[in-house]
């Protein structure tokens, strides 16, 4: 092989490397450290974050597990463990409580939305509101995404915000958010 041809052989390999790690480096985030899979639903992927043993919990209380592993699609703003520390003292322990099931299950459902959208499209719908888009969980209540410099953050009924951390977590039923706080539906 003269040395021409060997350059570019090497050059070939190099290109071939990155583009490789290119495409690794575009896959899902991890999440609580543990790797998110598209081939997996929003259920089998959250239960390995252990930054979401909280949400997972309630979903479980709930009973909306079957719901968030079906077909989907939908969207799913996830609050981090330390959202739900932010609540006021023993709100968790209340709502984890069966009597309180309804209640619990209209919380968790205020972070879903029907359909899947991508952060891109949650900012481009913003931008063309004046920088707000209003869209309806499943739980009936309303959610505004709304731009803040760079950061895209939702608005719950009650004036509630969180800030979007991780975007585009895609699932096979859906797309996750990761969010800094816990929505509360009125």
């Amino acid at each position: 092989m003269s040395k021409p041809t060997k350059i570019l052989s090497s050059v070939a390999a190099l290109a071939t490397g990155l583009a490789m790690s290119a495409s690794i480096s575009l896959a899902n985030p991890e999440v609580g450290g543990a790797p998110m899979f598209e081939s997996k639903n929003i259920v089998e992927n959250a239960v390995n974050s252990k930054d979401h043993t909280t949400l997972v919990a309630a979903v479980k209380a709930a009973g909306l597990v079957e719901t968030l592993a079906s077909p989907g699609p939908f969207t799913v703003f996830a609050p981090v463990n330390m959202g739900f520390e932010k609540l006021p003292a023993g709100t968790v322990d209340t709502l984890l409580k069966p009597e309180n099931k309804d209640q619990l299950t209209k919380v968790l459902t205020a972070h879903v939305v029907a359909g899947k959208m991508s952060a891109s499209d949650l900012v481009r719908k913003a931008k063309a509101n004046g920088g707000r888009y209003n869209m309806q969980a499943v739980s009936g209540d309303a959610l505004t995404a709304v731009i803040k410099g760079k950061a895209l953050y939702l608005f719950d009924e009650s004036g509630g915000a969180s800030k979007i951390t991780i975007a585009d977590v895609n699932q096979s039923n859906g797309v996750i958010h990761v969010v800094d706080h816990v929505l509360v539906p009125r």
